[in-house]
């Protein structure tokens, strides 16, 4: 039952007050406490004064302050000294991003028993100071932090009391320089790192760790890299590092994501291999353009070290398309050696254009994938207002400049690959939408 309509019973049912008053899950936001038409016109934080005041505390399990927007949170030092009880699994407390004075959450709460049921901490737009008085947390399992002022010696304090934690995301904490995970957390599985800009190396020792995503030219320092399975990087020249040093350092991983804006040296042809990739993920992209000598067609060293993929994704988004296009060449298309990939099923293309080396490249895949079952190749990006989301109703705007090039990439899947494409594939084109991207909205 929402908690508007809960509130509302519970001024006309006795029991129905007494067994609110003892609700296991409370999610408190202004989307929840708020109808649009009264938005402006209530104190908010009042509203929540009440609510936890109320509250028993008994059998509260799940707690979600959620009060970005809200500023009026004066008492969430005595709202966390109700609500977290030793019966508290999930708790997020996440503040509004406009004081400039971050709220220090109390750790405090959290001690003497209160914290030894929670199996999940979400903290947002506060700071963090965590010390070894605060004791253990046995069932911790998931620590989310983003925005949080916390440094990297506090943060591995609060870790090393925290033994059964398998999971650790954290966004925008621009204290750490250097995080460490010790390995006493031999159930750590799951590290996520995004836009902590200062972060400059990662050192664990955790002997489970098996899926890693990071951003930034960071230092891996991994005791122990048998284990990784998955790993995602964002960085620039990001494709080369993966191709040149990936497949010794971390030989079993089985799913790859690397996002790269800027390549210039075609990726290196090696004889080093990934046996158990299974799904790959390219991202190449610029808000302007990348390098007109890269080479697409070097991509295929990564199905040729790949003997296990399964699916392929690449993304080549560009502003201004300046490579070499099929229709300036002369020359016809370059016929490299074959090479079967017997276990490539999917593929997709995103920013397909009509550069010469991607259409060689998308060529080489349709000619040696025997076991290829679709072919996706999108000639813009974005959202569309044909997708799978019914809330999107228009497309995402595009310029002059690459809806011309999408046109043309849609002549050169035509002329070039459309015909080579086997019965037993499924080949979607996506084209400039004709009700968004009309000539006449150009």
């Amino acid at each position: 039952m929402p908690l508007r309509d809960a509130a509302r019973a519970a001024c006309m049912s006795r029991a129905f007050l007494c067994s609110w008053r003892r609700r296991p899950n409370l999610t408190l936001n202004r989307d929840v406490l708020l109808s649009e038409e009264h938005a402006d016109e209530v104190n908010v934080g009042h509203i929540i004064d009440r609510i936890l005041r109320n509250h028993s505390g008994t059998g509260l399990k799940i707690l979600k302050l959620q009060l970005y927007g809200i500023a009026d949170h004066y008492c969430l030092d005595s709202w966390l000294q109700v609500a977290v009880t030793p019966t508290i699994e999930e708790l997020t407390v996440v503040l509004c991003c406009i004081f400039k004075k971050k709220y220090k959450f109390p750790c405090s709460v959290l001690s003497n028993g209160n914290g030894k049921s929670i199996r999940h901490l979400e903290l947002g737009l506060c700071a963090f100071h965590p010390t070894a008085e605060l004791g253990p947390l046995r069932n911790l399992t998931s620590l989310n932090l983003h925005s949080v002022r916390v440094t990297g010696d506090e943060l591995e304090c609060f870790l090393s009391n925290s033994l059964a934690l398998e999971q650790l995301d954290l966004s925008s904490c621009n204290e750490i320089l250097c995080l460490k995970i010790p390995r006493v957390l031999q159930k750590f599985r799951c590290l996520r790192l995004l836009g902590c800009e200062r972060l400059r190396e990662i050192e664990s020792k955790a002997p489970n760790l098996s899926s890693l995503r990071f951003d930034g030219h960071v230092k891996l320092s991994l005791e122990e890299t048998l284990q990784m399975k998955k790993l995602s990087i964002v960085r620039q020249k990001v494709v080369y590092y993966a191709r040149a040093e990936l497949p010794s350092i971390m030989p079993n991983l089985e799913t790859l994501d690397i996002r790269s804006n800027i390549e210039v040296v075609n990726t290196p042809l090696l004889p080093t291999k990934f046996l158990y990739l299974k799904h790959l993920s390219i991202s190449i992209t610029s808000g302007g353009s990348f390098s007109p000598s890269y080479d697409y067609v070097s991509l295929v060293t990564f199905l040729d070290a790949s003997p296990s993929l399964e699916t392929l994704i690449l993304d080549v988004s560009q502003q201004i398309m300046e490579h070499k296009s099929v229709f300036g060449d002369s020359s016809g298309l370059r016929q490299m050696p074959e090479q079967h990939h017997c276990y490539l099923r999917g593929v997709k293309m995103t920013g397909f254009s009509s550069a010469k080396s991607l259409v060689e490249l998308t060529c080489y895949i349709v000619k040696n994938a025997v076991s290829l079952e679709s072919l996706v190749l999108d000639t813009l990006y974005g959202f569309r207002c044909s997708g799978e989301d019914s809330r999107i109703t228009r497309c995402d705007s595009m310029s002059k400049n690459i809806l011309k090039e999408a046109t043309r990439a849609v002549t050169a899947i035509r002329m070039y690959i459309e015909d080579k494409i086997p019965n037993t594939v499924k080949l979607t084109v996506l084209e400039p939408c004709t009700r968004c991207h009309a000539v006449g909205r150009w």
